[in-house]
């Protein structure tokens, strides 16, 4: 039998495909799809784990002195912070402020592998503390009680003591951890400079003045 192929007249008909060449345009085609879906799956990954803070893979750039106090800026906006807020009526106590990367390492592992409650959610180099750029502070009651109420008011003004310390810092430049989005952490201030963690993991330092 003679088979037949139809075509429109003024064209020539195309012979069919052979099957190895359909094969191989149908492979490249599967291995162009995978390459764009793994690449969208790859960028996607990369966005979450930055929008979460986690931390990721870095290349030290400069070799810098290791940090061992606050930045100076920071501790005297911290002093600041402590006679503005006792001038309202208000005791703070700094429960926190440089810490170490194995002070971060051990802070880290309390409600994991150790004992307590998490209270943070970065190991040592991925915190703002370890390059002496926050702070952590609680309220002294006038018994002389360290608390983290955050709706004591001890002042007598009928305003949380808190958010008064919260917003006092703010004008001096601090920024409250009280208003990220994932993990709130209230006790928390700090002064970034602008530097990401990235950039301070690379040895980028805020400038002493």
């Amino acid at each position: 039998m003679i088979e037949r192929t139809s075509f429109t007249p003024g064209t020539m008909p195309q012979p069919p495909l052979p099957s190895s060449r359909k094969s191989a345009s149908r492979r490249r085609r599967n291995q162009f799809l995978i390459f764009i879906i793994t690449f969208l799956i790859a960028v996607t990954a990369w966005k979450l784990l930055q929008r979460s803070g986690a931390e990721l893979p870095f290349t030290p750039e400069i070799n810098v002195p290791p940090v061992t106090e606050l930045h100076p800026i920071v501790a005297a906006k911290q002093q600041e912070l402590i006679t503005q807020t006792a001038a309202a009526g208000i005791t703070i106590l700094i429960t926190d402020g440089f810490r170490s990367t194995e002070e971060q390492n051990a802070l880290y592992e309390q409600g994991r592998t150790l004992d307590g409650l998490v209270v943070t959610q970065v190991r040592g180099g991925h915190s703002y503390h370890n390059y002496g750029l926050a702070i952590d502070f609680a309220l002294r009651t006038k018994e002389g009680d360290v608390v983290w109420d955050m709706k004591y008011d001890g002042n007598g003004n009928s305003k949380p003591d808190w958010m008064e310390v919260v917003a006092i810092a703010k004008k001096l430049g601090f920024t409250w951890g009280g208003d990220w989005d994932n993990f709130k952490d209230y006790p928390h201030l700090q002064m970034d400079f602008g530097y990401s963690i990235r950039e301070l993991l690379r040895g980028k330092r805020p400038q002493v003045e």
